[in-house]
């Protein structure tokens, strides 16, 4: 008879699938590797200009959501990634929590939206920074344009992390030296001509807009559950967690801060387009190298100001890159564990022994970011902006949806395993360890809901709730809801479906202490 200790390590119930796939992996992820995925994973610069756009105030609520979500975000993480530094990450705490059923749904709701965000925002932003900097991209080369940009992101994510790490690591660097070059040249531009003022009452906060930008800061500030979805493939998971989610929670709010303020005190407020507010910051800025800026505050770049924009640009293409191939690295891993461990097909579970990667999720990533990349040039015939607002929307409600179901683990897995080594703790005991995950499950909550049905929390929208929609869908309520919910539904529907499919894989089920941890004893 197996008798098992509840209290001391977690008994996860292994499949043969798991223990022969997570066999083939490779520990090759080391501190600064981690740090440099946590960066690429939480500071995607397609949002900036998103941000920037709803003015002054953009700045307090920042601040805000970086104290009351995202310190306690990082406070869960650390200590969830501590205690199960398992392969996974959030699939494994969410089926330790609640079974494998949510845990199936939760991991396809997170892996999902992440090639349908390649192939579209992320993509778009591409497209359109090229077109800015370069030449503009028409017919065919646009298309080309995007494939390559797709399949640079997925290849990297094929090849093992020694290979594909590389381009997260010039990402990163690329963000750091980017933003760098941009907030030291808004002061030369700032000393030339000036800058835009802003008064107090320019930072009063208000409901609408803490509303309307609730979502997009929670989408910045994600990501610190990321490198624990390599767990078995780090080299000291239970150290270089909470090392990770320090240095990067601290950088990346400078990093949001300073491009967000520069592009405010640099362009008009109606002039920050949602899609290309950045680097039209960027090419304004940088005029003052080489170019001027008409009256219609249109710029354009000559000389050492062109050089310097197009590197810039290159930079800034190279980021977009970086976070494609840092969110794919990552989430790819956590769905391949769920193809594994049977809450989907095993199919996906495999996992190459030359690599010591997921290949065919990742390959079947790129495929699905490919087919959202030619849905999108076609369905919106060159309305880039408002195809922009409608993907960035179910992108975020997909991935908020999910942590939905993985925030709150942290409350159960104290209570189910309190006597497991957690290097890391939140404090304050019992009472910290609600406070922490209510909160960061309230933010989860209220972005789901903002997204789903703008207007709806906002008591002063009255009988015009339309007014919350995105701009580019004003008049349009039922085209908004469709763009939403109608995705919503299909990853519901295909995450049940793949629960089915991996019946086979769940009945071959291992106790023998082999695996992700058991502890067993025999009497």
């Amino acid at each position: 008879m197996s008798q098992v200790d509840d209290h001391a390590t977690p008994v996860l119930t292994e499949t043969k699938a798991g223990a022969e796939e997570k066999a083939k992996l490779k520990i090759s992820v080391g501190r600064m590797d981690g740090l440099v995925l946590m960066i690429c994973a939480l500071v995607g610069l397609d949002t900036v200009a998103q941000t920037a756009s709803y003015g002054a105030q953009s700045i307090v609520w920042l601040l805000f959501m970086a104290v009351f979500f995202f310190v306690p975000y990082a406070m869960l993480c650390s200590e969830l990634g501590t205690a199960f530094p398992y392969e996974g990450g959030p699939y494994v705490w969410v089926k330790l929590s609640f079974g494998r059923v949510w845990a199936g749904i939760a991991t396809l709701f997170y892996w999902i939206t992440n090639p349908v965000w390649v192939g579209g925002t992320l993509c778009i932003t591409a497209v359109a920074t090229f077109s800015l900097f370069f030449t503009n991209l028409t017919g065919v080369w646009k298309y080309i344009f995007a494939l390559l940009f797709i399949w640079i992101a997925t290849l990297a994510t094929v090849f093992s992390f020694r290979v594909g790490k590389w381009i997260p690591t010039l990402g990163a660097y690329a963000r750091a030296i980017l933003i760098g070059f941009f907030s030291i040249t808004v002061l030369i531009y700032a000393a030339k001509h000036g800058l835009h003022g802003f008064g107090a009452g320019s930072y009063k906060p208000t409901w609408a807009t803490f509303l309307l930008l609730t979502p997009i800061l929670f989408f910045n500030f994600e990501g610190f559950e990321l490198p624990s979805e390599a767990s078995e493939e780090m080299k000291d998971a239970k150290k270089d967690v909470p090392f990770n989610i320090l240095r990067g929670g601290i950088g990346t709010v400078f990093m949001y801060g300073l491009p967000i303020i520069a592009i405010l005190v640099v362009l008009p407020v109606n002039q920050v387009s949602n899609l290309s507010g950045f680097i039209d910051a960027i090419k304004t800025v940088f005029t003052v190298y080489g170019g001027s800026v008409a009256h219609d505050g249109t710029a354009t770049l000559t000389g050492v100001g062109r050089l310097l924009g197009d590197l810039a640009a290159i930079g800034f293409i190279l980021a977009l890159i970086s976070s494609a191939t840092s969110w794919l690295m990552g989430a790819n891993r956590g769905f391949a564990v769920a193809g594994m461990d049977g809450a989907a097909p095993r199919f996906f579970g495999k996992i190459s022994e030359k690599y010591g990667t997921p290949v065919a999720v990742d390959l079947l990533g790129g495929v699905i970011s490919t087919v959202v990349m030619f849905l999108a040039f076609w369905l919106t015939s060159g309305n880039n902006s408002k195809y922009f607002s409608a993907v960035l929307g179910i992108t975020i409600s997909a991935t908020t949806l999910s942590y939905c179901i993985i925030f709150p683990a942290l409350i159960k897995l104290r209570y189910k395993y309190p006597n497991v080594d957690r290097p890391y703790k939140v404090p304050g005991g019992t009472s910290g360890v609600w406070i922490v995950g209510l909160l960061a499950t309230f933010w989860a909550v209220l972005a789901s809901i903002v997204l789903l049905w703008p207007g709806l929390l906002n008591p002063l929208a009255g009988s015009s709730m339309d007014s919350s929609l995105p701009s580019t869908f004003t008049g349009e309520r039922f085209n908004y809801e469709a763009s939403q919910m109608v995705p919503l539904a299909i990853f519901l529907g295909f995450a049940i479906i793949f629960y089915f499919m991996g019946a086979p894989t769940r009945r071959e089920q291992l106790l023998d202490g082999t695996g992700l941890g058991e502890t067993i004893s025999t009497s």
